[in-house]
């Protein structure tokens, strides 16, 4: 299955992204285009997903933009990369957790790949990196499935200004942290969307039915 690699230089409005996963989608479901990976970086933005609550604002004063993925409320700007996806699962074994496995394992075996050692945990969704007694969030997972197409994506934290997640309670989590890669390890991490592209692309295959 052709799998379509988008790439934007420059950052994307997080409505404007939006609608093109959905438009993708109809299209992907009337068989009119391939599938998508598209990588990019959005604009500073706080982004609620189905589950999120009041609550989890701690700065009221921030504009929140209220989105159909699942998940809680997450940050997303600049030195953040955005893994975004439309997969087509009925071409595919249906299966949503294995898919979530899927994501999970691309994103570990990448950040590997630099020395860094990175977890998923099944009670908190998304990759998480432990330093001395702190857990910290290196990237948030949130997908929709609609017509047995799965989109949204993954964002991971290579050199974000970490204090934009002050005004949140990032994923609804409070006892654990956030952290970049960046601050973990000073190293180049210029091609790591081109790891993390060949590394879902090849652990897709194990969805093949």
């Amino acid at each position: 299955m052709k799998i379509e690699i988008k790439k934007s230089i420059k950052p994307i409005d997080y409505n404007f992204a939006l609608s093109f996963l959905e438009q993708r989608l109809e299209k992907i479901h009337k068989n009119e285009c391939n599938e998508l990976i598209w990588i990019l970086e959005h604009n500073d933005i706080y982004t609620a997903g189905t589950s999120a609550k009041e609550s989890e604002v701690l700065n009221k004063k921030i504009n929140l933009f209220h989105t159909n993925r699942g998940g809680k409320i997450t940050y997303h700007g600049k030195g953040q990369l955005i893994f975004y996806f439309v997969i087509d699962l009925r071409k595919r074994k249906k299966d949503i957790r294995k898919f979530i496995s899927i994501i999970e394992k691309t994103i570990i075996e990448t950040i590997s790949e630099y020395k860094i050692e990175v977890f998923a945990d099944k009670k908190n969704i998304g990759i998480w990196y432990k330093e001395n007694n702190s857990i910290n969030k290196i990237a948030a997972i949130g997908v929709r499935i609609k017509k047995w197409i799965a989109y949204h994506g993954f964002s991971l934290n290579i050199d974000c200004d970490l204090k934009n997640y002050e005004n949140i309670i990032p994923c609804g989590i409070s006892d654990k942290g956030v952290t970049n890669l960046s601050k973990i390890k000073k190293s180049n991490f210029d091609s790591i969307e081109d790891k993390l592209i060949k590394k879902f692309i090849l652990n897709l295959e194990s969805l093949n039915v």
